[in-house]
């Protein structure tokens, strides 16, 4: 007979916090039926290593280990498809998750009073402050602004990691997942095509004993281009819609740059000055937010950039020789010009990007 209840814990350099996690577990869910599924996208600190040996003395204790991708939303997915409990629950292997309301999440869920157990940093007894950076704080507040205009149901805290539901009705859902960034619970909310039942339950979010937060302001811009998909309906690709985020951002570079060298060169010269600096904004913004599953590395990572540059500069052409002509035929002022030849070539590195700087091995 499976578990009752199975969670699933995604990993990245979380070795020093596996054991601990255990031990919490098995306190917390004395008396339950249990299993722990910790999914580890190759950490190079060994935490697979540590799980996988945990589960030679525990049978409750399972490892993934996934080489060549990499994802917090993926690997949630990959983890409860891979569970036959009837409850599935996700948390966050740093520890900071409070895992003693987990037995109060799944009586919630077992009762039929919800659809999603949430716990929550954002209703009474709930408490984040002491577990938050100040930038993880305002990254945190101001998604969770957002992503209440978008909910189709009120929810208190919507950007939680920490969450239960029961497993038929995540394999419900999956296919209409993106499968993409950070926030699953949202993704989650966003793709059940109906309001969901939620049962918040309250805890302290603790700081971080070991390891390093994976949550910065790459995680914002994942988190806005999710919200744009399920705006859209999922007509467009998430990976584009992050790629047209970053592809803003690098049009903002790239007229600031511009109104820079404007004012010591001609305008071909600024404006192939402004190309350049934005198009190495954009490889680099991309490489952290719209692939960051198949992040450039090491002596790839210079390579991609060499390729970046001499594909992309086929567009660089166009992107020069469209603004100059806007300008010379008095079409537009050099601003409205710039930027014309600034989305031509955004247009033409995404179509190149995937398949030749960014492919999967």
């Amino acid at each position: 007979m499976p578990p009752v209840l199975t969670v699933v814990i995604p990993c990245y350099n979380e070795a020093e916090n596996v054991a601990p996690m255990v031990a919490r577990l098995d306190v917390a869910l004395a008396g339950t039926d249990w299993e722990a599924i910790f999914v580890d996208d190759d950490s190079p600190d060994g935490t697979a290593g540590i799980a996988r040996a945990i589960a030679a003395r525990d049978a409750r204790i399972r490892c993934i280990r996934r080489i060549g991708r990499r994802g917090l939303a993926s690997a949630c997915i990959e983890g409860i498809m891979a569970s036959s409990a009837p409850y599935v629950a996700v948390i966050d292997g740093d520890l900071q998750h409070d895992e003693t309301i987990l037995p109060q999440m799944l009586r919630a869920l077992q009762a039929g009073e919800a659809d999603v157990s949430i716990g929550s940093r954002h209703v009474d007894g709930g408490e984040a402050a002491e577990g938050f950076s100040p930038l993880r704080q305002r990254i945190s507040e101001g998604g969770t602004a957002l992503a209440r205009t978008r909910l189709p149901v009120r929810v208190e805290d919507p950007m939680s990691g920490y969450f239960m539901l029961p497993r038929p009705v995540f394999e419900e859902l999956a296919p209409r997942l993106t499968g993409r960034g950070f926030k699953i619970l949202l993704d989650i909310l966003l793709s059940a095509g109906r309001k969901l039942r939620v049962a918040e339950i309250p805890y302290v979010f603790r700081p971080r004993n070991a390891g390093e937060s994976k949550l910065d302001t790459t995680v914002l811009l994942e988190f806005l281009a999710l919200l744009l998909d399920k705006s859209v309906g999922g007509i467009l690709p998430l990976r584009f819609l992050s790629f047209a985020l970053v592809g803003g951002i690098g049009l903002l570079v790239h007229l600031a740059t511009l109104g820079i060298a404007i004012r010591f060169m001609p305008f071909v010269a600024a404006q192939w000055t402004a190309t350049f600096v934005a198009m190495t904004a954009n490889f680099w913004l991309n490489n952290r937010i719209t692939y960051r599953d198949v992040k450039l590395r090491g002596p790839a990572l210079w390579r991609g950039l060499v390729l970046f540059y001499v594909v992309c500069g086929l567009g660089a052409v166009a992107n020069v020789g469209v603004a100059n002509l806007l300008l010379r035929d008095g079409m537009a002022a050099w601003r409205w010009a710039g930027a014309a030849g600034a989305l031509l070539t955004g247009v033409w590195n995404y179509a190149v990007s995937a398949t030749l700087v960014w492919r999967r091995r």
